[in-house]
């Protein structure tokens, strides 16, 4: 009895799908998974008229092959290497008429030490009745017949075949991915697991689909390098288009080129200026109180000089594989479509804002007295006389009011003094929008709004301030009469034993602090709701900020323009299987299934199973897709960080501030001669002419 062997054989769809193929090579990579199982990637074939031609013509199918398969990826080359597979041809009249490859060498392959060739010998088993129906590109798909297959020497015809179709990845088409449910590498937990777990992971894998997804998704590639290594025919009309958009491309590159180096001579000149007046108080009480401006003014202008670094060109071994070069262009594409989508959202709201720069003054002026009036001071004389029915202490109330009501009416007199410049403000807030973008705008908002509440935020301070001293107070003296000591040191509580003197001072302080904390507690309710009132139209700015620069803006308008660049998963539609030459059944609602497994046969046994299936994939939707960008925002607002400023405001520790918007990346100031930095934009919009294998003359 022999264990006939299992071979998985990814066959793509457009490869002779219409008619009978001529006389071809066929070309891909031999993925052995273990002894009893096999993985053939067919990539593209050539035809051997075009082969010979371009073999007569002086060119090395071996060198050819070496140099296409150093362009691959890593991980794929550590496995298999791209190599000549067999050769295939077919009798329309349905019998099928095979010819050997003719050169056997093509064939060897070295991998782990481990010598093993393969020679695919394929035809078309029937033209007529021997086809499936693709669903999804509706055209008839003859299925391939597995001849023999050479391996380690020896000759094996008898073989389980799984066929599966794929549609050829390709870069802006679409492309497979495994998804998270394969992923590799799983989160390891802290409990020990049983011996029997830890051998179950040892064993081979009898399908390495990561290597068989790399492979598919450089298929086309492969087939494109392969090409380009022929001699290509000579034509006039194409070189002359090509030559004109060349000359058309270094036009538009080097206006691009010019106009970026003098916006980078602008923020070098600003930044000279700034680096001389930082050592001066004004400019240290300026990025002070204008924290959250400087932050976003200095994050766009290194987006501003670093876009032509984003949009260098990938190396070539990035392009091979589908799923690589789009991860490569995403992030190639993301800071200038944040600028691009920060800047017209600026100029939207901007020109609006300066042309209607004196009725939103008007409008704040009257939104702030009514504040001032209608809350504060009407607040403050409410808690001075019996607030809600409860009787307060009429001497602290009397003077915690007049503290604030002095305090208010400072401020209301500042204001009407210097409150007719914010017209002049709000046509600097809508310049910056228009210059800077949108964030750079709400962020100065959220500076102004800070400004303009301080005289809230200092009578917080001082209420909470004062409600802070008097709860430590009680607690000390709580401690004292429990004959307990706190420890600092350990954190802890101690016995101590207090004399009959500190008891009868402990006993005098307790009485009138306690008397008077509801007092106190009354005004620090009051402030501090005022001032989280504040502080929430603060953090919903600045969430908008942070959401605004986290968006991924080339990936959504990829995902809106073909869903299908963003997969998710695999799996397989099964629409034929063949036990004989005369049993076979055909599904005909195409069954979804995730895992497939074939059967062995005896080796007594002189047929083949076959089966057919699709590879098709999942693919993410549009909050699955930006979810991951927002998780710097999220933890900006975790329930950790909720419940520790909640227990900071009720103690009166801490006070209530609006986060810091949340940057998507770091990025240092970049300092390089201006020639240098023309000549990186230059070359930065040239690349982006083209994919570098979509240029025919390339190479």
């Amino acid at each position: 009895m022999t264990t006939r062997r299992n071979c998985r054989l990814w066959w793509p769809t457009d490869l002779f799908s219409q008619t009978p193929p001529n006389p071809s090579f066929v070309f891909g990579w031999f993925l052995p998974s273990s002894e009893a199982s096999i993985d053939v990637v067919v990539a593209f074939a050539c035809d051997q008229h075009k082969l010979a031609s371009s073999l007569n013509s002086g060119l090395d199918l071996m060198e050819i092959l070496r140099r296409t398969d150093e362009n691959m990826p890593t991980v794929l080359q550590d496995k298999s290497e791209l190599s000549l597979l067999g050769y295939l041809e077919a009798d329309c009249s349905g019998n099928s008429k095979m010819g050997s490859c003719g050169n056997d060498r093509n064939g060897d392959m070295k991998r782990n030490g481990n010598q093993s060739s393969c020679s695919l010998l394929s035809s078309q088993e029937n033209w007529r009745c021997g086809c499936v129906r693709d669903r999804i590109l509706g055209q008839v798909l003859a299925i391939p017949k597995m001849d023999h297959l050479h391996l380690n020497g020896n000759i094996e015809s008898h073989l389980d075949l799984h066929v599966i179709f794929y549609e050829i990845p390709t870069f802006g088409g679409h492309h497979y991915s495994l998804g998270a449910q394969f992923s590799s590498n799983p989160v390891e937990t802290p409990s020990k697991k049983p011996k029997w777990f830890e051998d179950l992971h040892r064993r081979d894998s009898y399908l390495d689909l990561d290597t068989v997804i790399q492979a598919i998704n450089s298929a086309n590639a492969a087939q494109i390098l392969f090409d380009g290594h022929q001699c290509a025919e000579f034509r006039p009309l194409l070189f002359i288009l090509h030559m004109f958009s060349t000359f058309a491309w270094q036009i538009f590159a080097a206006s691009v080129a010019s106009i970026s180096t003098m916006i980078y001579i602008v923020l070098q000149s600003f930044r000279i200026l700034f680096s001389w007046l930082s050592h001066t108080s004004i400019y240290v009480l300026f990025t002070k109180v204008f924290s959250n401006s400087s932050k976003n003014v200095h994050f766009r202008c290194c987006q501003l000089l670093y876009w032509p670094v984003f949009l260098q060109d990938q190396n070539m071994r990035d392009w091979s594989c589908v799923e690589f070069a789009e991860k490569a262009a995403s992030h190639k594409h993301s800071i200038w479509s944040s600028i691009v989508f920060d800047s017209l959202l600026g100029t939207l709201l901007g020109i609006p804002l300066w042309f209607k720069a004196e009725l939103a003054y008007i409008w704040v002026s009257d939104f702030s007295l009514d504040f001032t009036n209608g809350w504060l001071r009407t607040g403050c004389v409410w808690l001075m006389g019996n607030p809600a029915g409860f009787k307060l202490n009429t001497e602290l109330a009397g003077v915690l009011g007049m503290i604030s009501l002095n305090a208010i009416q400072i401020w209301s007199t500042l204001w009407a003094s210097v409150g007719f410049l914010f017209i002049h403000f709000f046509k600097g807030l809508a310049l910056c929008g228009i210059l800077f973008g949108s964030t750079c705008a709400a962020a100065l908002l959220i500076d102004i709004i800070t400004l303009l509440t301080m005289h809230v935020l200092i009578l917080h301070l001082f209420i909470s301030l004062l409600y802070l001293t008097q709860i430590q107070a009680l607690s000390a003296l709580w401690r004292l009469f429990r004959g307990k000591k706190l420890n600092p040191l350990r954190h802890r509580l101690d016995s101590y034993d207090y004399t009959v003197e500190q008891h009868v001072v402990g006993s005098l302080l307790f009485t009138p602090i306690l008397l008077l904390l509801p007092t106190t507690s009354a005004f620090y309710i009051f402030f501090t709701i005022l001032h989280t009132a504040v502080c929430f139209v603060s953090i919903a700015i600045g969430a908008t900020v942070s959401f605004i620069h986290s968006t991924p803006y080339a990936k959504v308008f990829l995902w809106l323009k073909m869903r299908k660049r963003f997969p998710s998963g695999i799996f397989l539609k099964v629409v034929l299987c063949q036990h004989s030459e005369t049993e076979a059944f055909a599904d005909s609602n195409s069954s979804t299934v995730d895992q497939h497994k074939t059967a062995s046969s005896s080796g007594s046994s002189s047929k083949s199973t076959i089966l057919v299936t699709f590879l098709d994939s999942n693919y993410l939707k549009l909050g699955e897709v930006v979810w991951p960008h927002y998780k710097n925002i999220y933890s900006a607002f975790s329930r950790s960080a909720i419940r520790s400023s909640a227990y900071g405001l009720l103690t009166g520790r801490s006070t209530l501030h609006a986060p810091a918007a949340s940057l998507p990346m770091k990025l240092p100031w970049i300092v390089i001669p201006w020639k240098e930095y023309w000549h990186l934009c230059r070359n930065s919009v040239y690349a982006c002419r083209k994919h570098p294998y979509h240029n025919p003359l390339s190479h």
